[in-house]
């Protein structure tokens, strides 16, 4: 089943807050925005639920400055710099597009924290990637890939009618080869990756395939699909669910620490020190544990040429 960005999001919050969920202040705008306005119209009989302060719309967060009751207007605070606030991005909204009072969890920091945690999982997660190219008469060194991490096997693909691609053992990954141009190595790396073949038994114009690693792609649009997007299969969604959490939660001690805040006095008492930190080891520990689940299940599946050889 595909999981879009959007979903995960949802994941993520719902983990955040529970599946109760909290009671948020939430209008919906009744007419739509562009993303240099500095009014918009939100239905009228729940403009209340709107207050002066921050405000999400989709992954945009804006200051509000007043609202008129009778119509439903909203007077973003500061004009244009009132827009996109706190690292987001203003943007278009359409009519019946939720308006959140004050989140608790800005969707704009979930979605930081689910790509900071697919970013973190490598190199004990890897993507796959495949190249191919001809081999050529007194070469031994060619050109990779930028994207190209580390390589996993060699294949040269045989003369005869099977068409067997051979498993090479003697090649090296260089990734700090020259990407200029010399008398000592007239052809440069334009990527600075190369593989060296190190016993030349290959038939020139026979093709040598490398399978590398690589590290996984980062979600953008909401629309995107998980597995589509960053390469990861779609069993890797609660590992990267648990890690946002564990990004996400030590907030709830910041916050604290504003003892200014009615709200963080009365719930002192309930809430006893430490128990954000505590909430985000916890969900550390799920993370750390179906990491290493993963990457124990890619070197169980995936063996390299060694173990095949072998």
């Amino acid at each position: 089943m595909a999981t879009s960005f959007d979903q995960l999001v949802s994941r993520v919050k719902q983990q955040l807050l529970g599946y109760t969920r909290d009671q948020a202040s939430i209008s919906y705008l009744a007419a739509p925005m562009t993303a240099t306005d500095t009014t918009f119209q939100v239905d009228p009989s729940t403009v209340t639920n709107i207050s002066r302060g921050l405000v999400e719309i989709g992954s945009e967060l804006i200051l509000v400055k007043s609202f008129d009751q009778s119509s439903g207007n909203v007077t973003v605070l500061g004009g244009v710099n009132g827009r996109g606030v706190e690292g987001t991005s203003a943007a278009t909204h359409s009519v019946n597009d939720f308006v959140t009072d004050d989140p608790m969890y800005p969707k704009a920091r979930i979605m930081e924290a689910i790509n900071d945690t697919i970013n973190g999982t490598h190199p004990d997660l890897w993507v796959f990637g495949e190249f191919e190219f001809p081999k050529i008469a007194a070469r031994y060194e060619y050109p990779l890939p930028e994207e190209v991490e580390d390589v996993y096997k060699v294949y040269v693909n045989t003369i005869g009618p099977s068409a067997v691609w051979f498993p090479l053992s003697s090649w090296r990954f260089n990734p700090q080869a020259s990407t200029t141009a010399g008398q000592v190595k007239p052809t440069p790396a334009p990527t600075g990756k190369t593989l060296q073949i190190m016993r030349d038994f290959i038939v020139p114009g026979r093709n040598i395939r490398v399978t590398y690693s690589k590290k996984p792609n980062t979600l953008t649009n909401l629309s995107d699909d998980f597995e589509t997007t960053t390469g990861y299969p779609d069993r890797y969604i609660d590992l990267i669910v648990y890690g946002s959490c564990w990004r996400l939660l030590p907030a709830y001690e910041a916050a604290r620490l504003q003892q200014s805040q009615i709200e963080a006095t009365e719930r002192a008492p309930l809430v006893p020190t430490g128990a954000g930190s505590q909430a985000a080891q916890y969900y550390l520990s799920l993370y750390q544990r179906r990491l290493t689940e993963e990457r124990d299940r890619l070197f169980r599946i995936f063996e390299n040429t060694q173990a095949f050889n072998g």
